[in-house]
């Protein structure tokens, strides 16, 4: 703004960042680092600077400082933003200038039970017979016409990278398909799918497979179904469950027609082609005759052939544009998939995208990211609450549930944990959810999950495989683990009532594969060991696991090398390690010693 003088005015808070500076004067960050710099102030871009300080750089940038007024400081939007930027771009729109917008379809489930059968199906009826040499290029997403509407799917390798994508801030499915096999039924990667979908908040329609089979028994897979809380409709519930058969070609315009249904019952599929062009990165890859190719879901807006676009941290001008049948274009609206040419890095799938004034700005954009990664390295993906996180965050009004993932060593102990979890209540505290519920390892898959969606991981008598707790670690995931049922649900019910333990959990310090085993007299077997990881150590615990399953949990007996005692040993040695009570080593398997630490 400016003064009846026309001089340019910006008004500060008591206490502004380097990074909200840079906003309200309309600079870089790295500009405002440079001009602190010089008055000999070291700072980052979430530095805080206090008014004196921050009047003086606007000065030197044009600017007149003056205090904002507690009126307007009530007025600013908070800084925190909430959700994709694409969605709170569309949710800033007037009402008057949305428009519905093709659905965006996403086919999830099992191995084997025709996702890939049934997407081919899709595309190949909705292209001319001179066009079908089209399809074969691959981009990731596919459009179709159905009653002269338009239906956009992605072709996702399946639930992982629809939770990837989810983990990095993007929600980019308003559907989800799950394919389930007429004479399969539910499968464990089925339940698992429809966790994620459940879990991402989008409704689910069922496309049963494989009814032209012989052995085909779709009322058993609907029973299955309504054991996951997916009731069909035609029992009551909510669920769409649509009969296909992909190999013949039966029941794909009732899905499409489904889809059609269930988007209009959304109040969500909407947006502005008036607007600017943000959305979503799929996929990219660099072509070593054309450079970067990036495949786009615009989501807000028309995406035009020149425009100057940021994709986390790439940016370009669009050299050349191809629809999803490789045709060349000059324009996309919301909810078309293309594919692009002029980025000038390679994107990551699930980075937000949206277009910018100039090349100038775009560069700006990317350097002021690239900073602000440098400074905060550690904190790539949003951490999950602990159990003992959760009601504090409730009475903050920042959650309404606690979301649990629980993993058990056999369906005997699932279930009852399970339904005991689901009965408890709390006045005026937070509900339970269990997202998902399977027997075996946590893994690095529900890791993932957990992430993506603010959850806790139960464990009862299972182990956390390797690649899940680094993951946990690295993106603050919690992972607890029981033996005892009523301790799970003691503790669940603590969190509820804000009245939790300190947590104890058993950290993983080093991993040794048993190569041989040798008898030793009067002392029993003893393994001589490869250490694949980390630090065995001789005061630590330890856990047999075989075949992924643990064989027993206890301490060690003794460390040695070359004939000696020792304390520790570390990765990349050979040893010999005895386990105190447990004489049934045998080779090939994995040692984990561990230490007991106090979760802070």
């Amino acid at each position: 703004m400016s003064d009846k003088n026309g001089q340019r005015v910006v008004e500060l808070p008591g206490v502004v960042t380097v990074r909200q500076l840079a906003t309200l004067t309309k600079s870089s960050p790295i500009d405002i680092i440079k001009q602190l710099m010089s008055n000999g102030v070291m700072a980052n871009i979430n530095q805080q600077l206090d008014f004196d300080t921050a009047a003086l750089i606007a000065q030197e940038l044009g600017y007149e400082a003056r205090p904002e007024t507690p009126a307007e400081e009530e007025a600013k939007p908070a800084e925190a933003e909430t959700g994709p930027a694409w969605r709170r771009m569309i949710e800033a729109e007037r009402p008057e200038n949305l428009q519905l917008r093709p659905p965006v379809v996403t086919i999830l489930g099992h191995v084997d039970h025709g996702k890939t059968s049934l997407l081919d199906v899709v595309r190949k009826t909705n292209v001319a017979a001179g066009e079908a040499g089209g399809i074969t290029q691959h981009i990731g997403a596919y459009q179709v016409e159905h009653n002269g509407r338009k239906i956009t799917f992605l072709d996702t390798p399946g639930h992982e990278a629809f939770t990837q994508m989810r983990m990095r801030g993007a929600q980019a499915t308003d559907i989800a398909i799950l394919v389930v096999a007429a004479d399969d039924g539910v499968m464990p990667q089925t339940r698992e799918a429809a966790a994620h979908a459940k879990a991402a908040r989008v409704p689910i329609i069922v496309a049963l497979n494989k009814i032209d089979k012989p052995n085909a028994n779709p009322e058993r897979v609907k029973t299955e179904l309504a054991e996951i809380d997916l009731t069909p409709d035609d029992w009551g519930g909510k669920t769409m469950v649509v009969p296909v058969s992909a190999k013949q070609k039966l029941g794909i315009d009732d899905l499409l027609e489904a889809i059609l249904l269930v988007a209009d019952e959304q109040t969500t599929i909407h947006a502005n082609p008036k607007g600017v062009a943000a959305g979503t990165v799929l996929e990219a890859n660099l072509d070593k005759a054309k450079g970067v190719l990036a495949t786009l879901l615009v989501q807000n807006g028309t995406l035009r052939g020149g425009d100057v676009l940021v994709a986390g941290s790439a940016y370009g001008k669009i050299r050349a544009m191809f629809s999803d049948k490789g045709k060349p274009i000059r324009e996309a609206g919301p909810s078309a998939p293309v594919s692009i040419l002029g980025l000038s890095d390679v994107p990551v799938p699930g980075d937000l995208f949206r277009v910018v004034d100039s090349e100038r700005e775009a560069r700006l954009i990317v350097a002021e990211r690239k900073l602000a990664a440098k400074e905060a390295k550690t904190e790539q993906v949003k951490a999950a609450p602990s159990l003992d996180q959760i009601f504090a965050k409730f009475q903050a009004g920042e959650a309404k549930e606690l979301a649990l993932i629980v993993k058990a060593d056999a369906q005997g102990s699932l279930e009852p944990i399970v339904t005991s979890l689901n009965k408890l209540e709390v006045a005026d505290g937070p509900k339970v959810n269990v997202l998902y519920a399977e027997t075996g390892n946590v893994t690095e898959n529900d890791v993932k999950l957990a992430a993506a969606s603010s959850a806790v991981v139960i464990g009862f008598s299972v182990a956390a495989e390797g690649a899940a707790q680094r993951l946990a670690e690295a993106s603050g995931v919690s992972i607890r683990q029981y033996d005892v049922i009523y301790r799970v649900v003691e503790d669940v019910e603590r969190a509820l009532k804000g009245m939790l333990e300190p947590e104890y959990k058993p950290v993983v310090i080093g991993r040794a594969e048993v190569k041989a085993v040798f008898r030793i007299p009067k002392i029993g077997n003893i393994a001589g060991c490869l250490v694949r990881e980390g630090e065995l150590r001789r005061n630590a615990k330890v856990r047999v696991v075989r075949q992924n399953k643990t064989e027993f949990d206890g301490e060690v007996g003794s460390l040695r090398r070359e004939k000696e005692d020792v304390r520790e040993v570390s990765k990349g040695m050979e040893c010999g390690v005895g386990v105190k009570n447990f004489d049934s080593l045998k080779v090939g398997d994995i040692l984990e010693f561990y230490v007991v630490q106090q979760v802070q």
